[in-house]
């Protein structure tokens, strides 16, 4: 609720945000600072005032405040811009200063000064008037100069913080926008402990790849450039001495670490177009900056990809969780920064743990030593004051060491909005926040602890300020974590994890569905053999990145696009068949030929070949030899196996083919079902009926060259067919048979008797005699006619003889 209200009474009090980003705007229109002396009470408004949380006519941002700390000679300076937000002129447009001489007394004061409208605090001082209407749109310049002597601060002897406003008056005097800030006064002379300040540095950030090869977008090219976010963060740690420890994720190192190796390739969820990016040479540069900022300085890993490690625990991922945590994965900033790790702390994601969460962490992350790094939110307030940092944690394991950081100072920074004006007021708020922890015990050794969201994107320069006020301020002293951890704790109460921020986790079904991806790519992990080119251990984790609780689109596409990219890989090791899915069988037993292959380009694997028949009581399918049952394929090759094979009747079967996992004998892969088509003709028949046919055709050969001869003979008129008398001879058709002297049967005419005749050779007792066949003509001799008769000679004229 907090953290809606201040944003409301940002949008409220910071209208001109949004486009004061530049001190120096080109255009606008300048005019003198006012030193008008301040009166002790605001006159009465005359109109309606603005009202809190409403847009103001007339936008209005700081572009500088100073000092940052007040002193009794201080001369105070305000500048900024002012812009009509109308569509019309405003005529008679002035800016003018408010404030309280009335210190402010507690921090939840100092939020309730921080949502009020610069018109209600009590006086007002120096005004300007722009020297012509304010146009719609364009930007004009002010300044307002003042001293802490007319502020009534000059003789106050005690630190304090003081509530200022800008307002911005129409022609009749009433407000039409304004911002609240606070001015930190301090004596020159004070008596109180400066507060121990330690800072936590986030190096993370939303995931971008999938798969290990592919990244989804280029943004994280942006981040690294010389005025990227990330670049920002390392320049600020590194031009200051303020210690801090750095907290980072390996895999933003290991995202880096790629696009600076070489070419990369990008491809967006859902789209069938790739482009390769060259390689980065920035993102070598800002691994370099990174190892030298942090040189001098602790640092600790969160879990790769920083995992949703609440969502993750309560449904169940154990596993996922230990991967996070698994020592191959936090090796990556070793390597990266050239030294290990020197701080061991837990910081699950918004400083928020629950009972189960807690268990797991104190166990395995802290069983050798460490501190839980957690959220002051979730821990009860004495009803006075600030309490200390260092408390204590109890779990089933043990009570841990726990680090809370101030939620509320933490929000402050992280919510420091993406202007310069924004910006100012962050560093003022800043200022007084850690001034009223100060002031709220001056006596006792107090201790502090900042940790900026993970995706911190502070404007540039805010970074590197607001460490220098830690170390530069009189009421801050910057040390190490290390040396808050070792304070001595203060009993807090844990308040529990709240129940309605299970809906900010990643969800039940999303968290099913990665699940499900899980279990292939565990199964695809269980065929490879070492060395292990191809993993999707860390893709895993970058679906289930707590980054994508904000993000649930872009979540779902980045684990739709990993379970393509899986299938797709696993689909490169498969059964490979012929585009009609049938094998030809010939005989009733044979083997079957099973192709498999691998091609995938830079990983091995093994499997075994799991043939079976849906109809075993028509083909049923042998073993493979015990040499050949284990199948191991290199990138890119191909095998062949022999499946024995006996089919019972012809027909059309089918069989499945699976390729299984060498150990468990568990499916890998979707399989592929052929058809086998079998025949009853063996080797030796079809040999047999191939003699039988090469039989027909030499003796239909030799029946056509028979013949030919024969016509040819015919032709030459001597009646000889050239195979013997040239006498025709009696009936037949030209094979052995009746009316024919076939090899080793008597010539009919010699002896009388035809072999189908009683009692010649063949013929069996009581079987009929077969028929006559009709004589065939004889071939006429020249002269005679077919029928016998003699012709008469046409020369003659004679009878016929």
């Amino acid at each position: 609720m907090r953290t809606l209200k201040r944003a409301v009474a940002l949008a409220a009090l910071l209208p001109a945000l949004v486009w004061a980003a530049d001190p120096a705007l080109a255009g606008a229109h300048r005019s003198a600072p006012s030193r008008t002396t301040p009166q002790q009470a605001a006159p009465q408004q005359q109109t309606t005032p603005l009202q809190p949380g409403t847009r103001g006519q007339v936008g209005i941002a700081l572009t500088e405040i100073g000092p940052k700390t007040v002193r009794a000679d201080s001369k105070i300076k305000l500048t900024g811009l002012v812009r009509n937000r109308t569509d019309a002129a405003l005529d008679g447009v002035s800016v003018r200063l408010r404030f309280s001489n009335q210190p402010v007394n507690s921090r939840s004061m100092l939020e309730q000064y921080s949502e009020t409208p610069a018109y209600r605090l009590p006086y007002y001082g120096p005004t300007q008037r722009l020297k012509s209407a304010a146009e719609p749109g364009v930007k004009y310049k002010w300044g307002l100069e003042t001293t802490a002597k007319a502020l009534r601060l000059a003789n106050v002897g005690t630190p304090g913080v003081y509530p200022v406003g800008v307002e911005v008056l129409n022609a009749a005097g009433a407000p039409v926008g304004g911002l609240t800030t606070f001015l930190t006064y301090m004596p020159d002379s004070t008596n109180f402990k400066p507060v121990s300040i330690g800072w936590v540095w986030p190096m993370a950030d939303t995931q971008h790849r999938t798969t290990d090869e592919t990244f989804i977008d280029d943004e994280l090219a942006a981040d690294l450039a010389p005025d990227g976010r990330l670049t920002r963060l390392v320049n600020a740690a590194k031009a200051t001495d303020t210690p801090i420890t750095w907290s980072i994720d390996p895999a933003l190192l290991d995202d880096v670490r790629r696009m600076a190796s070489g070419e990369y390739t990008v491809r967006e969820p859902g789209s069938d177009e790739s482009e390769t990016k060259p390689q980065n040479p920035a993102a070598a540069t800002w691994l370099k900056s990174l190892a030298a900022a942090s040189k001098d300085d602790s640092y600790f890993t969160l879990p790769y990809a920083d995992p949703d490690l609440l969502a993750l625990v309560r449904h169940k991922m154990p596993r996922s969780v230990a991967a996070a945590f698994a020592p191959e994965n936090g090796a990556i900033a070793t390597e990266v920064l050239g030294r290990a790790p020197d701080a061991r702390v837990a910081w699950p994601t918004g400083g928020a743990v629950g009972h189960d969460t807690a268990d797991w962490l104190a166990e395995n992350v802290l069983g050798g030593g460490g501190a839980f790094l957690l959220s002051s939110r979730h821990f009860q307030q004495p009803a006075q004051g600030t309490p200390n940092a260092t408390t204590t944690f109890k779990t089933s394991h043990g009570t841990k060491p726990t680090l809370l950081y101030d939620d509320k100072l933490s929000n402050i920074v992280s919510d420091s909005g993406d202007t310069i004006g924004s910006s100012l007021l962050t560093e003022q708020r800043f200022l007084a926040e850690t001034a009223m922890i100060a002031g709220e015990a001056p006596a006792v050794q107090r201790t502090v602890v900042v940790a900026p969201d993970r995706r911190w994107n502070p404007v540039a320069g805010l970074a590197e300020r607001l460490l220098d006020y830690s170390g530069g301020a009189d009421w801050l002293k910057d040390v190490r974590l290390s040396d808050i951890e070792k304070a001595e704790p203060q009993a807090r109460t844990w308040r529990n994890y709240p129940d309605h921020y299970e809906k900010y986790e990643l969800g039940e079904s999303y968290l099913k569905r990665v699940w499900a991806i899980a279990r292939r790519a565990e199964s695809f992990h269980s065929v490879m053999v070492e060395p292990y080119n191809l993993s999707y251990q860390k893709a895993m984790l970058r679906i289930v990145s707590s980054a994508w609780r904000s993000d649930s689109k872009g979540a779902k596409e980045a684990r739709v696009a990993l379970a393509d990219r899986l299938a797709l890989d696993m689909g490169r090791v498969r059964v490979l068949t012929t585009e009609n899915k049938r094998i030809n069988m010939t005989g009733s037993t044979g083997t079957l030929p099973v192709t498999i292959e691998n091609r995938l380009s830079d990983q091995a694997v093994r499997v075994r070949l799991l043939a079976t028949s849906e109809n075993t009581a028509k083909l049923q399918l042998g073993t493979l030899e015990p040499e050949q049952q284990l199948i191991e394929l290199q990138p890119g090759e191909r095998v062949t196996r022999w499946v024995p094979a006996q089919a019972y009747g012809n027909g059309i079967f089918r069989m499945n083919l699976q390729l299984v996992h060498p150990a468990t004998g568990r499916p890998f892969g979707d399989g592929e079902t052929v058809t086998v088509r079998a025949t009853g003709y063996g080797q030796i028949a079809l040999l047999i009926t191939g003699g039988g046919l090469a039989v027909l055709f030499v003796g239909v050969g030799v029946r056509a060259i028979r013949a030919r001869r024969r016509r040819k003979a015919e032709a030459a008129g001597d009646g000889s067919t050239g195979m013997g008398p040239g006498a025709t001879g009696g009936p037949g058709d030209g094979l052995p048979g009746p009316g024919f002297a076939g090899p080793g049967l008597p010539d009919p005419e010699l002896s009388g008797t035809a072999p189908w005749a009683g009692g010649g050779a063949g013929s069996e007792p009581g079987a009929p005699v077969p028929p006559a066949e009709p004589a065939e003509p004889a071939e006429p001799e020249p002269g005679v006619s077919p029928s016998g008769a003699t012709r008469a000679d046409p020369g003659t004229g004679g009878p016929a003889r």
